[in-house]
């Protein structure tokens, strides 16, 4: 695809479980293919080691051991993403809490992606549904890759989820930099404003069907616009607008139209609406059955 610009140093998290390796397997794909610094990291969680302290004292030779076993599997994990991929992986071990630790590492390194599992052991068992995720996601203006299937090939389909909102551009600007040979499904999910409203209130149905005629038919304007000012070319992406709950409708399309990648914005038509913590990004992290890449930010 044209005007592609750079992805950016990537942080990968890690706890050692089967879907950290495939994140991790992820990152190091991606990084192989854009060029771009990759970083493994894994923060051992401050609460059970405070838990532990209390237990067994400060300075206790078991805090020292959790530390070296963790250190060796960091390694051990960096080496067999060396043994497939011939790319420079930098280690960091951390101790704390770890949104926090992944934020201040990818502060330190102005990283332009974060990876993780989307179920794992220990704090990531919990990042798609539970508080972690939702104080990572709160924190970070980076965007997430939440990885879900062991990666095989680069991405080939990606449905991006479209509100036309100041971050619809910036998710089409990062499904390009994660995924720059796929195919876009450049998606929509549109509804009759107060349609339930204007039944009750006596509404006659061919009024009612007007208005969804035309609410369709805006929704096609902006996505074709969209995607002009995007640069993309007529053979690089595909609109699907759909009526219904975009909830639903984005597991739905996710598979028919065989999407491996889900972009969603992180937050909707207004600054203070967070998709994050709103029923369709629950819907699509809980429910989906693909990676989905979270755009943070409306900065194209």
């Amino acid at each position: 695809m044209s005007n592609r610009t750079s992805l950016g140093p990537i942080l990968a998290a890690t706890d050692f479980s089967a879907p950290a390796r495939h994140a991790a397997d992820r990152a190091a794909r991606l990084a192989q293919e854009s060029g771009a610094a990759l970083t493994l990291m894994h923060v051992l969680p401050g609460g059970a080691l405070q838990e532990l302290r209390q237990w067994l004292g400060m300075g206790h030779a078991m805090e020292q051991q959790l530390h070296d076993d963790a250190q060796w599997q960091l390694q051990a994990a960096v080496d067999a993403l060396h043994a497939i991929r011939p790319l420079s992986i930098r280690a960091v071990q951390a101790a704390g809490d770890p949104p926090q630790e992944m934020g201040r590492e990818a502060e330190a390194q102005n990283a332009g992606l974060l990876v993780v599992g989307a179920r794992g052991a220990g704090f990531l068992r919990r990042l798609v549904l539970g508080s972690t995720a939702e104080r990572l996601l709160r924190r970070t203006t980076r965007p997430v890759l939440v990885v879900r299937q062991m990666p095989h090939e680069p991405y080939r389909r990606v449905l991006v989820a479209l509100d036309f909102s100041p971050w619809s551009a910036h998710a089409v600007t990062l499904a390009r930099q994660v995924a720059p040979h796929a195919r876009l499904v450049l998606f929509n999910a549109y509804q009759v404003p107060f349609e339930s409203k204007l039944h009750y209130a006596g509404v006659d149905a061919a009024t009612i069907d007007h208005y969804r005629q035309q609410t369709r038919a805006d929704a096609i304007r902006q996505v074709g616009s969209l995607a002009t000012a995007s640069g993309l070319q007529p053979g690089e992406w595909e609109p699907c607008i759909v009526e219904g709950d975009a909830s639903q409708r984005v597991i739905e399309f996710e598979q028919e139209k065989d999407c491996d990648l889900v972009v969603l914005g992180k937050h909707g038509r207004s600054a203070t609406e967070d998709l994050l913590l709103g029923s369709v990004s629950k819907h699509v992290l809980a429910e989906g059955s693909t990676d989905v890449l979270v755009s943070t930010t409306c900065e194209a």
